[in-house]
């Protein structure tokens, strides 16, 4: 965005708004409120929806039946009164009349012939009749249907000498009289309708009062839920921030212990590298300083002769170089060093006979071990080749073999050794010197770490070559193990895949 541009106060407020509600809606608090939600809304709704619909099933069921059986009954008044013969009994108009107020509904009777001879709504008397229900019902088959409309439609038949009992159950005598009429009955269920919805607005008000309190323990249960998780935030924000703090112990759930503990292995494992930093800086600064307070010394000595001999002069600028290559070697362990903590990817892989290298190390180390009469043996259990950065791997074998040579004993011995199996090659790198003391075996390979401080100008070298060694074993995908007896000799022992893995 260009510097110049002006964004009003109130798009900025707008722009600050969406932001927080945005990270809201990514939050965890956020979803679990969500959970908590559908587990208290959705049940109850389906519940509700449930009842509403189960009752207003059972209730057309149970008006059905119940219509049906006054309707048997007055089939079999048909019979005593013959009023499919003749339908001017006023006893049986009147009942019909009474059952088709009480359901608010309509019956029409049919007689044999599928003429209506009677409709409680005076509309079709003398009609015939004929539809699939009533040809069904002349069958001996009653029907019940509930209409689009919402009516209920029932077909009873009127047979002679009826044994069916009130209840709809047989009497045991014969029903398969012929029929010689249908009862035809349509009613309302406005009034089932009513009350549903009477319940519908009872459940609508205990659902409201339900879906407030179940909100209500959403938003409380997700902040208390996710206080554990905002207290482990806010550790690592202050760790974020540059501020010390103290070990996190957040033991709420087993995941927020698991997390606490994680990261207190996080911040011990950062206050050791930040010491770990600041005595590599201060070694450096050392080992660098002390070839120039050398160089220095010498000079102003020369400096402060007006006549010195040549001699003198032939004699501190030989000290004078050989501090030069000194502060050189550092400069270049120290680029080594630096090459190795580089990612794999710089590595340059490729398929490298093993046992030639370790040779050629030998070869060109044998005149260092000459000048202490060092016998130098290399055993190799078979050949091997495998998919290394030769040039690294060199350099780590050669800083093995190497520190054997410095630190071994007159007329001593240097043992290498190759062996391989189906996924590893192995080399061990033995000697008969001078050992490790069990104290320094945790720090060998520590930038700058000297087992013997009182000695380390004696023996030329920079405390780098073991941690160059570690790092391009380890860049490998390797290991690498040290052991030691005080005064008999050292082991360093390494294994690398043969197959380099990415």
């Amino acid at each position: 965005m260009n510097r110049n541009t002006f964004i009003p106060s109130g798009e900025l407020g707008t722009i600050s708004r969406h932001r927080i509600v945005f990270t809201y809606l990514k939050s965890l608090k956020f979803r679990i409120l969500l959970v908590l939600l559908a587990a208290g809304w959705i049940p109850m709704a389906l519940m509700a929806a449930s009842l509403l619909s189960s009752y207003h099933s059972r209730a057309v069921s149970s008006r059905t039946t119940e219509v049906q059986n006054q309707c048997r009954i007055l089939a079999n008044q048909f019979i005593n009164y013959h009023y499919l013969d003749n339908a001017s009994s006023e006893l049986i108009d009147g009942e019909l009349a009474q059952l088709a107020g009480m359901y608010d509904g309509r019956i029409i009777v049919v007689d044999q012939n599928f003429r209506a001879i009677k409709d409680t709504y005076d509309l079709i008397e003398g009609r015939y009749v004929v539809s699939e229900e009533v040809i069904r019902c002349f069958q001996g088959e009653t029907t019940n249907q509930t209409t689009a409309e919402g009516f209920i439609e029932i077909t009873v038949p009127v047979k002679n000498n009826d044994t069916t009992a009130a209840d709809g159950e047989s009497t045991g005598k014969d029903n398969s009289s012929p029929v010689l009429g249908v009862l035809l009955v349509s009613m309302s269920t406005d009034s089932i309708k009513v009350n549903v919805e009477a319940l519908t607005g009872n459940a609508a008000v205990f659902f409201l009062v339900y879906g407030i309190l179940v909100t209500a323990l959403a938003i409380l249960f997700s902040h208390l839920l996710v206080r554990p998780v905002d207290r482990v935030r806010s550790e690592l924000h202050e760790i974020s921030s540059g501020h010390s703090a103290d070990d996190l112990a957040v033991k709420a759930y087993t995941e927020t212990e698991q997390i606490s503990e994680e990261f207190n292995k996080i911040v011990t494992q950062m206050r050791v590298l930040d010491e770990s930093r600041q005595e590599f800086v201060s070694n450096v600064s050392h080992e660098l300083k002390t070839p120039l307070t050398s160089m220095k010394v010498l000079a102003d000595s020369l400096l402060m002769q007006e006549e010195a001999p040549v001699e003198l002069y032939k004699e501190f600028m030989g000290d004078i170089a050989e501090e030069i290559e000194r502060e050189n070697k550092i400069i270049t362990d120290l680029l080594s060093l630096v090459k190795m903590d580089k990612k794999a990817a710089s590595l340059n892989i490729e398929p490298v006979d093993i046992n030639d290298l370790l040779e050629l190390i030998l070869k060109r180390l044998r005149p260092i071990a000459s000048k202490k009469n060092i016998e130098m043996v290399l055993e190799s259990f078979r050949p091997v080749t495998a998919e290394v950065d030769e040039g690294r791997l060199t350099l780590a074998f050669t800083n093995l073999v190497e520190n054997a040579i410095k630190y071994n004993k007159e007329n001593g011995w240097v043992h290498v050794s190759l062996d391989a199996d189906h996924k590893f090659f192995y080399v061990k790198v033995m000697d008969s010197g001078m050992g490790i003391p069990e104290e320094s075996l945790d720090y060998i390979f520590e930038r700058f770490y000297r087992v013997d401080k009182s000695h380390s100008n004696e023996i030329d070298g920079t405390g780098l070559g073991l941690a160059i060694a570690k790092s391009a074993v380890l860049v490998h995908k390797g290991a690498i193990k040290v052991s030691s007896q005080l005064g008999e000799g050292t082991t360093f022992s390494v294994r690398i895949p043969l197959n380099y893995i990415a």
